[in-house]
């Protein structure tokens, strides 16, 4: 079902260095997607509700597009305690890591006096966009507008979209009152993304944007980033296991099956040492596969992104990791110390036989938003700084700008700004 590499194959190499990616958005897509944005920049709230009818199947208004207090309320109510205790577990693990993460102001003195420094501030408004198509995914909830309410943002706007009948799910509105939202419109897709960077009559825009989504969505933030700040680009789920012969066949099995299950796009890696595993992962696979209600979305992800690789040694296994960028890393290894410092572009890691993906997914902590598509290289996962905005502070004595004053002026000249230059020298000596 899911391909096979190893490398005794003469061909090893080459396939090793198509793992290695960097996206870049189809002409098809990217045309697709700027077409929406213009009609939402156009029309505003009628293409809006438009798309909302032609992607979603819902016949909304301007009126019936935010999610009113009694809609929210009778919503909560529906659900059920247990539901609501378990999401309470996650927000706290979530709020309390978050509030870990929270940059602090600070000052310092430079070499000639100066008092240099950073203040961190809240965003004013901020878009989360959640996703809701084929699951309501409650748990990107809290791994996202938690963040916002950590940070202190005064107003969360959200855009997920409901289903025919013009409804949220019930418990992603429970999670979305207990995280901090303070806005929800009945909207998905690239139309929500433009919605929120330049505003309608019904939304109005916000500051930066956050959350993941499908590829749309996601080549809406890359073409809007500018117009508005963006988090990351985090696209279809991904999982790459790098384990060697210590690992257990089944757990391994469940991890891929985990992450395949997200969709049909989703992306699924094992790297071992031992050939004797990766047999025993396929036949575990085939086999928890037939338990799945989902079996034929993760059926069709397994056979599209679906790869087994028999790596020489662990050395190959963590360039294939570092190469490779997945958004979850799970380690099993007999020791992972060694290992750990060496894996230098994954979204987050899982270390050991008992650190499920899942529960980094619904409750551990750190948020599950994470890079995909090998942007690892370059981009961290969702944090709460991310929600934050800093401002850098100077303020100078006259001694301090007496001793400044020169090297300023020596910059100035040399590149030929003399007003640069002389706003610092005419000060030197009390002059006002």
């Amino acid at each position: 079902m899911m391909k096979r590499l190893a490398y005794t194959s003469p061909s090893f190499a080459a396939q090793l260095r198509r793992l290695d990616r960097r996206h870049v958005p189809s002409a098809e897509l990217s045309s697709y997607v700027a077409g929406i944005i213009a009609e939402i920049v156009k029309d505003g709230d009628k293409a809006l509700l438009g798309f909302a009818e032609k992607f979603d199947g819902t016949q909304l208004s301007a009126k019936t597009l935010a999610v009113n207090p009694a809609e929210w309320e009778a919503a909560s109510a529906s659900v059920p305690p247990k539901v609501k205790r378990a999401l309470a577990l996650a927000h706290k693990n979530v709020l309390a890591f978050a509030k870990k993460g929270l940059r602090k102001n600070w000052s310092m003195k430079n070499a000639q006096g100066a008092e240099v420094g950073e203040v961190y501030q809240p965003f004013q408004r901020v878009g989360i966009y959640v996703p809701g198509g084929t699951a309501p995914l409650i748990s990107t909830v809290i791994m996202t507008v938690t963040l916002a309410q950590a940070a202190g943002v005064p107003e969360i706007v959200v855009c997920t979209p409901c289903d025919k009948a013009g409804q949220v799910n019930a418990a992603m509105l429970h999670a979305l009152k207990l995280a901090g939202a303070t806005e929800i419109y009945k909207v998905g897709g690239a139309h929500a993304i433009a919605a929120l960077a330049f505003g309608t009559k019904t939304i109005r825009p916000v500051d930066k944007i956050m959350g993941p989504g499908n590829k749309f969505v996601v080549e809406a933030k890359r073409q809007l980033f500018g117009a508005v700040a963006i988090d990351l680009l985090p696209g279809p789920s991904e999982i790459m296991v790098l384990a060697d012969e210590t690992a257990n066949p089944a757990f391994i099995a469940s991890d891929l099956l985990a992450q395949a299950e997200h969709g049909k796009d989703s992306q699924v890696l094992l790297a071992t040492t031992s050939a004797e595993l990766l047999d025993a992962v396929e036949r575990e696979v085939a086999n928890q596969l037939s338990m799945l209600p989902r079996a034929d979305i993760a059926t069709e992800s397994l056979k599209t992104g679906g790869t087994l690789v028999l790596v020489k040694d662990l050395d190959q296994g963590i360039a294939l990791a570092n190469a490779w960028a997945p958004e979850h890393l799970s380690l099993v290894v007999k020791n992972e110390k060694p290992v750990l410092p060496q894996l230098r572009s994954s979204g987050a890691i899982f270390v050991g036989h008992y650190s499920p993906v899942a529960v980094g997914d619904f409750l551990a902590g750190p948020s599950h938003t994470l890079p995909t598509g090998g942007a690892g290289k370059s981009f961290p996962g969702l944090t709460v700084d991310l929600f934050q905005r800093r401002t850098s502070i100077v303020k100078l004595s006259a001694k301090a700008l007496e001793k400044s004053a020169p090297v300023v002026e020596l910059f100035a000249e040399i590149e030929g700004l003399a007003a640069h230059g002389r706003s610092a020298t005419l000060r030197v000596g009390g002059h006002i």
